[in-house]
């Protein structure tokens, strides 16, 4: 097929050049025709037009009008030009795109300056976005050697009207045998894709992806358009095929690409009303309904409608990688000759890059398409794969079928990659990038592109699995050891880490398909590890891990891991040491890789402890658990221990306080946390109360903000209206009062960045805010004033709240699910305070836009659980302080 014709497109308003000519023309008659063509093209593209011809009907409108406002401002044809560059040079204008123009000069006077600002200042005036610059020929020359941006803007240029010869001598200034030789230009566009992507993460995936420039995005289309004009000349994408750089195959995917994504970055630039090239949450459900997706029963609009979004940036990052590659061997690489230095009968190294030994390689021995990564694996000397090769994969990737799947050497060749000391990570996102993976593992299709429409999981199925793969060969790095360095020491000790990253692949990979997809994932982790040879103990161990990969996060984020009942239940569903340290090693992985931004040492301590408290009780055997009061007992005492190092403190009076506070204390207190506390409180006089102070130790990676106070109604509530209006996250709180009437209140917090309170006048302002309220509860507005933000307000969780009585501990469990918001944590307690409970703990949990908050409670008349008229009076009293 030869290159696709692109007719003239029909224009948005017909006659326009003739109309401007009319002596009447004026400010109202552009504006007038600018309305007209605004509206034209919005119907006609809700008719179902192609963004790809409505683009270049706008850019021949706007050159329409430019030419016609230059002839009646400036009237010059020698001297002087008028130059569309930029998206506006390819005769691309989306309609809130910025109209990007050059006033081309051969010299410069005060004339021409006054004149050409007056013709700016009209454009502006008739309702132009214009972004512009003015250039003698020799300035062009010296900025454009100076600045790779401004070479290819000038690459770009269009002449629209003025002296059509000055314009041609600024082309041939700027032409390669000038300024930026191909190679040059190569280079730093390459660089400048790889700042670009290190910008976005240096992922394709990102929840609120930026069409334009994120990776696969039309940027990277254009980055291949400007080396193949650069270097080739090419006017046209098409001029790739020509020169033998693409199929024509891969030019259609190229095309249907970015007519994909132009048609959405035009939906949005209409959506919006002005230049927005981020598909944020707000716009992303609007979209999906403009674009004919239905919610399905477990597939949402949205979700499809991004699934198909980010498949496509998938292959045309592909087709990116594959074209850099033909272009590094051809411009950079052409003049080093390859003498091949063989690895394999298959496989040899051409400069540095792996290539197969001849085109037939993949269709006479098939398995190659898998070896090809363990070979790369093996050689971390090699930069990369050669393009013509990445081609011959591409193309032979429909020999991976059911036969190729059972054949016994390509199962040990899969395998074999797992168990490589270093690459893995590179391989498998290799795999994934070239369609290897989710043909070999036609499961993991299902997931490639998934996005889950929350603010949870920031990166889509595919890229969070991977990026959990990644997180648990770092723990075997010692450059990343102080990341997790109880990590890094069970992994040494696993006797076999491929079966952790079995797990990691197969752990979310039932993901979309219904129903629950731990339970289905650990079926399909089971069969496939059957499948690859794996003996029944390593296949039920990979099951196991991916049916309980949630275990440990739903325990530090629901109960209380410092409580002997839970660490033994929890220990009794692990039930031995090499599980745990699977688990524990898997549950890191993946939560740090579910939204990074979020983590914080905070989880990682909590996960920590869990894991230690479990090991213990594993080691002195599940028949043999620890008793209450043999916690509290030894808790007492190493409390003692401390309390005897800091200082000299009379015995009697630490008596005297432990004994006006309930056994619980001691329960669900870390002995140095005790310590801490009692010192603080011993060293208080009562015309010093109330205490309020941040302790020198961090707890669990937090702040600790301890308040010791006469007991008084709203105190918690005050407290954490307060820390919110300060910007604090609570992530823990622990309220104890005493027999003589003390309330010891503790709030372990994190600002907002996930980090502990560091600067000391931040802790000044915090103490000082927090005791003048409890002072003067009169004066503390609980009313939010932090702004709920952006992206919360697009997604709408119902409220559930649930109350259980735990009959071992005498108290009752309040579970709040809600949306997020600020202020919540203030409310919560107000409504507590409205019906008289009594707080014994609290767990706070923010799980991206949705809040998962547990409260221990206890009636306020010394009895422990609520009856049942109480709870349900609670429960209202929690509706209406959250609904209002």
């Amino acid at each position: 097929m030869g290159p696709p014709s692109k007719p003239r497109p029909r224009p948005l308003v017909e006659g326009v050049t003739e109309r401007l000519r009319e002596p009447s023309s004026g400010l109202a008659r552009y504006r007038e025709i600018l309305k007209q063509g605004a509206r034209a093209m919005r119907e006609r593209f809700d008719l179902g037009e192609p963004a790809e011809t409505l683009v270049r009907a706008r850019a021949q409108l706007i050159d329409e009008i430019l030419t016609a406002a230059w002839g009646s401002h400036l009237d010059m044809t020698t001297g002087i030009a008028l130059v569309a560059v930029g998206g506006y040079g390819r005769g691309e204008l989306h309609p809130a795109s910025d109209i990007d123009l050059m006033i081309l000069l051969e010299s410069e006077d005060e004339d021409t300056a006054e004149r050409t600002g007056t013709l700016l200042t009209f454009f502006w005036d008739i309702g132009l976005e214009v972004g512009h610059s003015v250039r003698t020929l020799g300035q062009c020359v010296e900025e454009a050697s100076k600045d790779i941006t401004v070479a290819t803007n000038l690459m770009e240029a269009r002449f629209l009207t003025g002296d059509r010869e000055l314009f041609e001598a600024m082309r041939a200034a700027t032409a390669p045998d000038r300024i930026w030789p191909s190679d040059e230009f190569f280079a730093a566009k390459c660089e400048e894709q790889r700042a670009r992507y290190q910008k976005f993460g240096d992922t394709s995936y990102n929840l609120e992806p930026n069409i334009k420039e994120g990776p696969g995005g039309l940027r990277d289309i254009q980055v291949i358009g400007w080396v193949a004009k650069r270097h080739y000349g090419a006017e046209t994408m098409f001029g790739l095929v020509e020169h033998g750089f693409l199929t024509e195959k891969e030019y259609g995917s190229l095309m249907e690409g970015q007519q994909l994504l132009w048609c959405i970055r035009f939906a949005l630039h209409l959506f919006t009303g002005r230049r927005e090239d981020r598909l944020l949450f707000d716009y992303q459900r609007t979209l999906a309904g403009e674009f004919g997706y239905l919610d399905q029963d477990n597939n949402l609009a949205v979700e499809q409608f991004m699934q198909r979004y980010y498949r496509t940036i998938m292959e045309l990052n592909r087709l990116n990688e594959m074209l850099l590659q033909h272009f590094q061997e051809a411009i950079i690489l052409h003049t080093e000759s390859c003498d091949p230095e063989p690895i394999n009968p298959r496989f040899h190294s051409c400069s540095g890059y792996l290539e197969a030994v001849d085109e037939r390689v993949f269709r006479r021995q098939s398995f190659a398409l898998l070896e090809l990564f363990l070979v790369m694996a093996q050689h971390p000397e090699l930069k990369g794969v050669r393009a013509s090769t990445i081609r011959q994969i591409r193309a032979h990737r429909h020999l991976i079928d059911d036969k190729f799947r059972n054949d016994l050497s390509n199962r040990a060749l899969f395998m074999e990659i797992l168990r490589q000391p270093r690459g893995i990570t590179h391989e498998l996102r290799r795999m994934n990038r070239y369609g290897v993976l989710a043909a070999y593992i036609p499961l993991f299709e299902n997931i490639v592109g998934r996005m889950q429409y929350d603010l949870f999981h920031i990166f889509t199925v595919d890229e969070h699995t991977l990026f959990v793969v990644r997180n648990l060969r770092r723990f075997f790095s010692p450059d990343h050891r102080h990341e997790f360095p109880l990590c890094s020491d069970i992994i040494r000790s696993i006797p076999k880490p491929e079966l952790l990253y079995l797990a990691g692949l197969f752990h979310d990979i039932a993901k979309g398909r219904g129903g629950d997809h731990s339970e289905l994932g650990a079926l399909d982790a089971a069969d496939f590890c059957r499948h690859h040879q794996l003996s029944n103990h390593d296949s039920n161990l990979v099951a196991w891990l991916v049916r309980q990969h949630l275990l440990m996060s739903l325990t530090v984020q629901r109960k209380d891991i410092s409580d002997p009942e839970v660490i033994q239940e929890f220990a009794d569903k692990v039930a031995d040491l090499n599980r745990l340290d699977y688990l524990f090693l898997l549950t890191v992985a993946d939560n740090h890789a579910t939204n990074p931004k979020r983590w914080s040492n905070w989880k990682y301590t909590l996960l920590s402890e869990l894991y230690g408290a479990a090991r213990r009780a594993l080691q002195r055997g599940l028949e043999n658990p620890q008793a209450q009061d043999e916690v509290i007992e030894e808790q007492r005492k190493q409390a003692l221990e401390e309390l005897k190092q800091q200082g000299d403190i009379p015995p009697s009076q630490i008596a005297a306080l432990w004994s006006s506070i309930a056994p619980d204390y001691f329960l669900h207190n870390q002995p140095e946390r005790i310590a801490r506390q009692t010192a603080a409180v011993l060293a208080t006089t009562p015309e010093h109360l109330p205490l309020v102070t941040i302790m020198g130790a961090t707890v669990r990676g937090c702040s600790e903000i301890f308040v010791y106070s006469p007991r008084r109604k709203g105190i918690f509530a005050n407290s954490t209206g307060m820390l919110d209006r300060l910007g604090l996250n609570i992530v823990d709180a622990r309220i104890q009062t005493t027999t003589d009437g003390y309330t010891l209140n503790s709030y372990l917090v994190l600002e907002e960045d996930g980090q502990p309170i560091a600067d000391l006048r931040r802790k000044e302002e915090v103490i000082e805010t927090l005791r003048h309220g409890i002072e003067h509860p009169e004066v503390v507005n609980l009313q939010a004033t932090r702004r709920l933000a952006r992206q919360l307000r697009h997604f709408e969780i119902g409220t559930r709240i649930d109350i259980t009585r735990d009959i071992h501990h005498e108290r009752s469990i309040l579970r709040i699910t809600t949306s997020d918001r600020p202020g919540l944590l203030a409310r919560i307690s107000l409504a507590l305070s409205d019906c008289d409970i009594r707080l014994l703990n609290a767990k706070i949990a923010t799980l991206g836009e949705m809040a998962e908050d547990i409260f221990f409670i206890g009636s306020r008349d010394g009895g422990g659980y609520l009856d049942e008229p109480l709870a349900e009076r609670l429960k209202a009293a929690l509706r209406k302080r959250l609904e209002a």
